[in-house]
């Protein structure tokens, strides 16, 4: 229980990621805000694992105010909600894609430093957790301005971390492979038995991250046990990055 007496918010917390995130502060004690821009998804995973739901729109800043008013003071911040483009050559992205990656990815940290973290600074005290991608570190072709808006995340967690580290408020990021959840179709072009076993031969142990395997390393990064870590963008990708 190394996260009783936590309150937590995780984005995009309906699926995938975020719910093997949710559902693992849940277990560990936390208090979890489950926030998604789809409202029955989130009231999904939040009756699972006993927590709350909130339906939001990460890129609003209306969104993330109407967010803290529901959370209250925050402990811990997950910004896991995330997008990508299909494969394309970078020219051929569409720039209402490219857009939507932007304001996911990243604008969406940049309305949470604005808000939930703010509050963090002026209690002096708070762990915050950002969800990059391998295609941040290695970059995977065809993927181009999500594997750029992953490397920002990077080092947006390190520049996060720099500044607040005086206010007592640590910042990390995990870079996970891809895994089952609904953007792998996406990161691959087509969800076929001849894609993934290409997609898998790139993964050293074999097989894709599991919503599991991020819930493990985020409350580790986001418990006490870890209070000296700060500015971290820790790989949970089989090998993926060797």
């Amino acid at each position: 229980m190394r996260l009783t007496g936590k309150r937590a918010i995780v984005t995009g917390g309906g699926s995938g990621f975020g719910a093997g995130i949710a559902a693992k502060f849940a277990a560990e004690g936390a208090e979890v805000l489950v926030t998604d821009i789809n409202a029955g998804a989130a009231a999904d995973i939040a009756a699972q694992i006993g927590g709350r739901a909130h339906a939001m729109d990460v890129a609003s800043l209306a969104g993330w105010e109407a967010c803290l008013a529901e959370a209250g003071p925050v402990d811990i911040l997950v910004n896991n909600a995330g997008v990508t483009h299909l494969p394309a050559p970078m020219e051929e992205v569409s720039e209402e894609d490219f857009d939507r990656v932007a304001a996911i990815n990243m604008k969406s940290i940049y309305l949470s430093a604005r808000t939930v973290i703010a509050g963090m600074k002026a209690r002096g005290s708070g762990a915050v957790l950002n969800i990059a991608s391998t295609a941040g570190l290695s970059p995977r072709p065809k993927l181009n301005w999500y594997n750029a808006s992953k490397g920002w995340v990077i080092t947006a967690t390190k520049a996060m971390a720099v500044e607040l580290a005086s206010a007592g408020v640590r910042v990390n990021a995990l870079c996970p492979v891809a895994g089952e959840t609904p953007l792998l179709a996406s990161f691959m072009g087509k969800d076929t038995p001849e894609m993934r076993a290409k997609f898998l031969a790139t993964i050293p142990l074999g097989r894709f991250s599991t919503p599991e395997d991020l819930g493990a390393a985020a409350a580790f990064l986001c418990s006490d046990e870890a209070g000296m870590i700060t500015g971290t963008a820790l790989e949970v990708d089989g090998g993926r990055c060797i």
